[in-house]
């Protein structure tokens, strides 16, 4: 039995956990290749013409699986918290892959919604699992090792590492440091961030990232945003943004966002004006299925060279 996950969206947040639960049932898991012109190009003509690029790639990714596996995973994000939720795109995946693709296999759909408390989490494990297996038993296995592996790869972030592009905190260090903040399926999928992270790098910058902050950190930082957003990504961005405004510790702040996403749009403008009241240089870059490559190499290296020109100044 195999199960497919499209490498794009929450894959960047939760593939360790359900890689593990699921080859602990004895399931095969396959995953999407990594994305490509081929796969963005397939996600763009069956998706619909507004929706967002990250939207139309995992429409890609889900065609990509759709002869080599005997499942496809396309949960129902609802929430993770008490607090927030994921986008209402999100939440409709499940219905927008049935009603734009043709000759799918089976998908799992499961519903997860953990605002009700963590006693949720194990219905869903449970709901899953049964679909393969009737022990019990063996779910609870199953699901205790999985979060065992979710906890090991966000410990690589929080050693100051980006698991996903297989950095270790040796590979980002610098002579400045930037704050790059965005959603883990805009920042962590090199084809569609255009390898964003590793050019910075290249250039003698040190990155800091959402995932890298812990869970307290951010928290801490709830009851002082002006406004807490509706949204899971958006709010985890703008406590991690306050936590820098508080802290320091980044000379500079770059916001990659997605053309067309609702949320993105709220948060940009925020961090804008809140970097501004405290003088901290900022860049948005927004990308769509057009951004080029050159055009994002001089707009980093231009603010990269006039935060090393900053610096001096000071």
């Amino acid at each position: 039995m195999k199960v497919g996950i499209p490498r794009t969206l929450s894959y960047y947040t939760y593939y360790p956990m359900w890689k593990t639960f699921f080859e602990k049932l004895g399931v095969e898991v396959i995953i999407s290749d990594p994305t490509s012109k081929q796969i963005l190009d397939d996600g763009m003509r069956e998706a619909v013409a507004d929706a967002c690029v990250p939207i139309k790639l995992y429409h890609g990714h889900v065609i990509n699986l759709i002869n080599k596996v005997d499942y496809i995973f396309i949960p129902r994000m609802v929430s993770v918290g008490r607090e927030d939720t994921f986008c209402p795109k999100f939440l409709g995946l499940p219905d927008m892959i049935t009603c734009s693709l043709e000759n799918l296999p089976n998908l799992i759909t499961t519903r997860i919604d953990l605002k009700k408390g963590k006693l949720e989490l194990l219905k869903v494990f449970y709901s899953v699992g049964s679909i393969f297996t009737k022990n019990i038993l063996q779910i609870i296995k199953a699901a205790r090792a999985s979060m065992i592996s979710l906890k090991e790869y966000n410990k690589g972030f929080l050693e100051g590492g980006i698991p996903p592009l297989n950095l270790k905190r040796d590979d980002i260090k610098g002579d400045i440091t930037l704050a790059v903040l965005g959603y883990p399926y805009m920042l962590y999928d090199p084809y569609l961030s255009l390898d964003l992270i590793k050019k910075l790098l290249s250039f003698g910058v040190s990155v800091v990232t959402p995932e890298m902050l812990s869970k307290s950190q951010k928290a801490r930082q709830a009851p002082k945003l002006k406004k807490t957003l509706f949204w899971h990504y958006s709010n985890n961005v703008m406590r991690t943004v306050h936590h820098f405004f508080e802290n320091g510790g980044i000379d500079g702040i770059i916001h990659v966002t997605a053309f067309s996403c609702g949320p993105d749009f709220i948060v940009d403008k925020l961090i804008e004006l809140e970097s501004r009241e405290r003088n901290i240089p900022f860049l948005t870059i927004t990308f769509d299925e057009h951004t080029g490559e050159e055009g994002l190499r001089t707009r980093l290296e231009a603010f990269v060279d006039m935060l090393r020109l900053r610096r001096t100044a000071i």
